[in-house]
């Protein structure tokens, strides 16, 4: 797997920046006591990346590679892993050849989690990121990358020309920097040119976008505690986990989870969010069917 990193470009937008802290969660997790999630491949990873990001003039970077990241972030970025990895588990357990597309897939090593030696994986993110990649980890014959904006449809052409279906898309931390109209325009066009796949992604609360000041939370906790840039920041929310049936008769809602829906003994008093619906619902995950 191992590549070089000596090349390796890190400067990326501030969104996509957004990647490294996922990457070191599932490090700095996988190596606690008692992890939540086992990830070995996203140690090796930081590893690799550690004298690269200590270089680097940004405040993130420096902070990762020094571990300083809120404890209560790395347990909900471990525990939503957990759960999206469980949820492709289930899909292959009834298509076990199925197509998997990880959307905004970062930094992301799902297909080490999950791979059942049958599956075809494809990580989709933007071609800089995509480029990091690759200078990173290898592709094969089952497990490939493709480098576009999800914005441009033309990337499901590759689908079509190497993969058979079903499908599930898994789109984890990536909908909610995205603007509305072009939300609903991908899911109506992955409805129409993959009728009968599944859907699993993250939304947010659409009123917490409506209302300034819980915006101004928002926006401050992710640019002051986590040095995110300005670009940053959420866009698409919906009302309800129902929402999305609007948008076309064919979309069936199956079902919806939390991170405060969770046993997990490391969230703490945090599980008692669950009996609030505004809370359980501010940032949550919904799964449909694209029929």
């Amino acid at each position: 797997m191992g590549k070089t990193v000596e090349s390796l470009d890190i400067d990326v937008n501030d969104v996509s920046a957004t990647l490294f802290v996922t990457l070191y969660c599932h490090a700095l997790e996988s190596q606690s006591k008692n992890p939540i999630l086992n990830d070995p491949m996203s140690v090796e990873l930081v590893q690799r990346l550690n004298g690269k990001l200590y270089h680097s003039d940004q405040v993130l970077y420096k902070r990762l590679v020094r571990g300083r990241l809120d404890k209560k972030l790395i347990v909900h970025i471990a525990i939503r892993a957990k759960k999206y990895d469980q949820y492709v588990r289930d899909f292959l357990k009834h298509s076990p050849e199925g197509v998997i597309v990880n959307i905004g897939c970062g930094m992301d090593t799902r297909f080490w989690r999950i791979d059942n030696g049958r599956t075809s994986f494809y990580d989709l993110d933007l071609p800089e990121v995509i480029s990091i990649k690759k200078k990173l980890i290898t592709e094969n014959e089952r497990y490939h990358f493709i480098g576009c904006d999800v914005l441009d449809h033309d990337w499901m052409s590759v689908l079509d020309r190497h993969g058979r279906g079903p499908y599930l898309f898994i789109a984890e931390g990536v909908f909610m920097y995205l603007r509305q109209r072009d939300v609903k325009s991908l899911v109506l066009k992955l409805q129409s040119q993959f009728p009968g796949s599944e859907l699993v992604c993250e939304v947010f609360n659409q009123v917490w976008l409506r209302k300034p000041l819980l915006k101004k939370m928002m926006d401050f906790k992710m640019k002051k505690e986590l040095h995110l840039g300005p670009g940053a920041t959420f866009h698409f929310g919906i009302s309800s986990s129902e929402a999305m049936e609007t948008w076309n008769p064919g979309i069936q809602f199956l079902d919806d989870w939390s991170y405060f829906d969770t046993d997990e003994e490391k969230l703490g008093w945090l599980r008692l969010f669950r009996r609030f619906e505004l809370f359980r619902k501010t940032q949550w995950t919904v799964h449909y069917k694209l029929n």
